[in-house]
């Protein structure tokens, strides 16, 4: 319950629990990256992670997240590279049907040199996002050769060890989101 009650100066207090330590999210995955090749979750240990659902065909909310969290990020590189250094951001798909590989990668390159685009099967997807609790649904309406996919909103910050850390206010600015990083980070 620290994490929800702040310090006396209105800030957290130096010992503070991360909001999300002990939360049952994440897990293992191998998915296909933005280069064709296979990505696993183990491929991150020792480093922190952001991770964010979403998909290279919405036509709203995930380019607004994504550009709010990797300006975050790269506001916080220029206050403290080696800190952030130890930062992965990592955007997973959940519209494998569309993003392959060569679409994530013209698509993640826009936001973060250092941001890793992830695809796979659907079974594949649907599995990973069960253990990051995102739900999506693909839209199809009827008469339409295009489709939009619902989906949860959440930009998870994990520790090096792939547990749960934070939220990232990717609804905030990027100063918001620097200041979450440059909180739980270490």
């Amino acid at each position: 319950m620290a994490a929800c009650n702040p310090a006396p100066d209105g800030g957290l207090s130096a010992n503070a629990e991360p909001p999300l330590a002990g939360a049952k999210i994440g897990g293992t995955f191998t998915l296909t990256n933005q280069d064709g090749g296979k990505t696993s979750d183990e491929e991150f240990k020792g480093q922190y992670r952001i991770v964010y659902f979403g998909y290279s065909y919405c036509p709203d909310v995930c380019p607004i997240d994504l550009a709010n969290l990797m300006l975050g990020l790269k506001q916080a590189e220029k206050v403290d590279p080696a800190l952030t250094k130890k930062v992965q951001p990592i955007f997973i798909s959940v519209d494998p049907e569309r993003d392959t590989p060569a679409v994530l990668k013209q698509y993640v390159s826009a936001f973060h040199p250092r941001l890793i685009g992830l695809t796979g099967s659907a079974e594949e997807i649907a599995s990973v996002a069960k253990k990051y609790l995102i739900i999506y649904d693909i839209r199809n309406d009827e008469g339409s050769t295009e489709y939009l996919v619902d989906h949860s909103r959440q930009a998870y910050l994990f520790g090096p060890d792939g547990e749960p850390l934070a939220l990232l206010p990717f609804d905030g600015t990027p100063q918001d989101v620097a200041n979450e990083i440059a909180r739980w980070v270490n």
